[in-house]
């Protein structure tokens, strides 16, 4: 069963409302769309968003990388050799996480489509997903508002950006605390913003007045692993490792070196379905459980990181509301308020007419 195609195309998608975080303020996403064309009809098909600030792909970059070594690894392959295409993505040139991610999830697409069975099956189990909602970086006011809003909307998980002037986190906090009931729980995310004795002191100083933080996501620089653990030593709140865990290499030693509480897994990270595998896999084994999250993407890639999160039993966090933030709906998963529901067509999820 031959892979007889491989097409690229690139679009771009409007935010109903600005994304805001300590790293970036977005107003629209790109999206690069790959298609894997087999010889008995099958598509399938994987989609990437180039992320500057956190991969350094761009979508020139993504595509050029589709288009070239990529498209090189696995042109007039037979998918039945589902493994080693797999491994040919990652080996086919250095980086270009996105890119992999693209085609890692065309592939796995491809292949279940064939088996005419949807991803998670293939993957192996279907456990409920419930997504927290993001209320962006803003002044204390507004953020409370926002969350009042996505609660009285359903939402009992809450996802909340902070790090960007880092002396208003702890207003920011306490003004949201005050807007929503106290069971709600909030996970804060500071995007690389905050220093180390800088996290400690605010974590703590969250922690005594009885903030209701779950967990808080890479308090300090990506590449400061040191500083990592001196915030994940010093405070009672988990931490989670995001920017820190790029391969399953990164989380090996997050994980053997206890740097981190959390993993928080994203396929434009990792590259792809077969390399989150790994890391969720390798955290099992360490008892460190992870979360699935994304980047500012499309549905159709957020989809292929739900049907992975459902099937892993060390999936247990799930931030996948990206595609709310986007004018056009979502594709292949049906939001119900915070619960997620997966296409039960085969592969992740039906390729319209007009991508074919």
């Amino acid at each position: 069963m031959l892979i007889e195609d491989i097409k690229v195309s690139y679009r771009e998608i409007p935010l109903h409302t600005p994304f805001k975080t300590a790293l970036r303020t977005a107003t629209e996403i790109e999206s690069i769309t790959v298609t894997i064309h087999l010889a008995n009809g099958v598509i399938g098909k994987g989609e990437a968003a180039p992320t500057w600030v956190i991969t350094g792909d761009s979508a020139q970059s993504i595509q050029a990388a589709l288009e070239g070594p990529i498209k090189t690894a696995l042109f007039h392959q037979d998918i039945r050799h589902f493994q080693t295409l797999l491994t040919a993505i990652q080996n086919s040139c250095v980086g270009n996480t996105s890119a992999k991610a693209a085609a890692d999830m065309a592939l796995y697409d491809a292949y279940s489509k064939w088996l005419a069975i949807p991803l998670y099956q293939l993957l192996g189990d279907h456990q409920p997903i419930y997504t927290s909602m993001t209320v962006g970086v803003d002044d204390p006011a507004k953020m409370a508002a926002d969350a009042k809003k996505w609660v009285e909307a359903g939402y009992s998980r809450l996802k909340i950006k902070v790090g960007a002037k880092p002396e208003l986190d702890i207003t920011r906090i306490t003004a949201i605390r005050e807007a929503i009931p106290a069971d709600v729980l909030l996970r804060l995310d500071a995007n690389q913003g905050w220093q180390p004795k800088q996290a400690v002191q605010l974590i703590q100083k969250m922690e005594k007045i009885g903030a209701g933080i779950e967990f808080i996501e890479q308090p300090v620089k990506a590449k400061d692993l040191d500083g990592l653990k001196f915030v994940t030593d010093h405070v009672h709140t988990p931490i989670m490792a995001d920017e820190s865990v790029f391969s399953p290499q990164d989380a090996f030693t997050i994980v053997s070196g206890h740097y981190a509480d959390l993993l928080n897994i994203k396929l434009m990270k990792c590259g792809g379905i077969q390399n989150a595998l790994s890391i969720a896999n390798l955290a099992m084994v360490h008892r460190m459980p992870c979360m699935i999250g994304s980047m500012m993407e499309s549905s159709f890639s957020v989809g292929a990181a739900a049907h992975f999160a459902a099937a892993h039993p060390n999936v247990i966090y799930y931030d996948l509301d990206a595609p709310l933030w986007l004018v056009e709906e979502a594709e292949v998963i049906d939001y119900q308020g915070e619960k997620l529901y997966l296409s039960s067509s085969a592969g992740i999820g039906a390729v319209n007419e007009s991508e074919k």
